[in-house]
């Protein structure tokens, strides 16, 4: 004998809603919660409903939409190119709303370009995330956002603008010690260490700068740590530095490369003479030059930001800011930190 199909009533039996909210949802001419649209669409999966696809297609239309716009840098380096691909791939992860992720790339860095393009990003978007350095006019264009109901959130760095919705990233004082203690651990001659910084804008690099050399103070006094050095976040000019190292002095034992510009370090010690190599390379991220460093036994170690993970936490934060306005402290996000060896890569 076949078995009658499931009708409208015993859907809204099993659901436990009433049939005119079964109506509703199935004729896409009402308003109903997108709460109750999902356990409508649970129940009629239980019971083999024959309007399944109806209602899933409500339910997806019922789903909240926001714009989230993301403001990274230097399109021209693999590594940030990699955060705006795991970026998109964790909006589309998402199943309690529809994301529509805009990645922008900044290449020109100054304070007044990245605040310009901050601000068009933010008229377009619900809510921002953005990697910079730290500068007044930036804070001033993420305040100006706020008041206009469009949170910003920072990314991978922090900055000290006190309207910012939250920041995403790891915790750089373990960040910089965990550094130190990979060079200390594997570097026992005395001589010098030298340490690589973007500027001295970005307050990621900064702290771990400081937590750095805190930890060589404490525990490595065979080795001197120099002043820090700006690359600029050009591997030109990480090139050049390194050559000038090598070239004019014969004890130094370790790079702590808190900023960009890897691939000019490598390109370095690749044409130093064998005997020269003998440098302990501790950098931040990684990317295909990085991992390329790794397996030639150039690079001791890669500190990295968890990129499925901390892209998924990143639209969490800015989910939250949008859906909690009047909250008025700064979300914090601290994810925890990966490290990859020539062993392990």
């Amino acid at each position: 004998m076949k078995q009658k199909r499931p009708t409208i009533a015993a859907l809204a039996e099993a659901a436990g809603v009433s049939v005119a909210t079964v109506n509703r949802i199935l004729a896409g001419n009402g308003s109903v919660r997108h709460e109750t649209i999902g356990r409508v669409h649970a129940a009629a999966e239980e019971i083999g409903f024959y309007g399944l696809g109806v209602i899933e297609a409500r339910r997806n239309d019922a789903l909240p939409h926001y714009k989230l716009g993301f403001l990274l840098q230097q399109s021209t380096r693999e590594l940030y190119r990699l955060f705006g691909d795991k970026i998109i791939e964790a909006a589309g992860r998402r199943h309690t709303e529809k994301i529509e992720p805009l990645v922008d790339f900044v290449d020109l860095l100054t304070a007044e370009n990245i605040a310009e393009r901050l601000a068009r990003l933010g008229q377009a978007c619900d809510a921002v995330a953005i990697i910079a350095g730290d500068h007044p006019l930036i804070g001033q264009t993420i305040a100006d956002l706020r008041a206009q109901g469009t949170p910003v959130v920072t990314y991978i760095t922090d900055l000290s603008a006190p309207d910012r919705a939250g920041y995403v990233g790891l915790d750089n004082w373990k960040l910089g010690r965990t550094a130190a203690w990979f060079i200390a651990q594997t570097t026992h001659a005395p001589g010098r260490v030298a340490v690589f910084i973007g500027n001295h804008r970005y307050q990621c690099q900064d702290v771990s700068d400081a937590s750095f050399r805190s930890y060589m103070r404490e525990n490595a006094p065979h080795l001197t740590v120099d002043d820090s050095r700006p690359t600029h976040e050009e591997p030109a000019e990480a090139y050049r530095m390194v050559r000038d190292l090598l070239e004019n002095g014969d004890d130094l034992r370790g790079i702590y490369m808190a900023g960009g510009g890897i691939s000019g370090v490598l390109k370095a010690l690749r044409e130093a003479p064998p005997e020269r190599r003998d440098v302990r390379i501790v950098c931040r991220d990684i990317g295909p030059e990085t991992r390329k460093g790794l397996t030639e036994g150039l690079i001791t170690a890669a500190l990295c930001h968890p990129l499925p993970h901390s892209s998924d936490e990143l639209i969490d934060t800015m989910i939250a800011s949008l859906t909690n306005r009047r909250g008025s402290s700064v979300r914090q996000r601290i994810v925890p930190l990966d490290i990859i060896t020539p062993e392990s890569v």
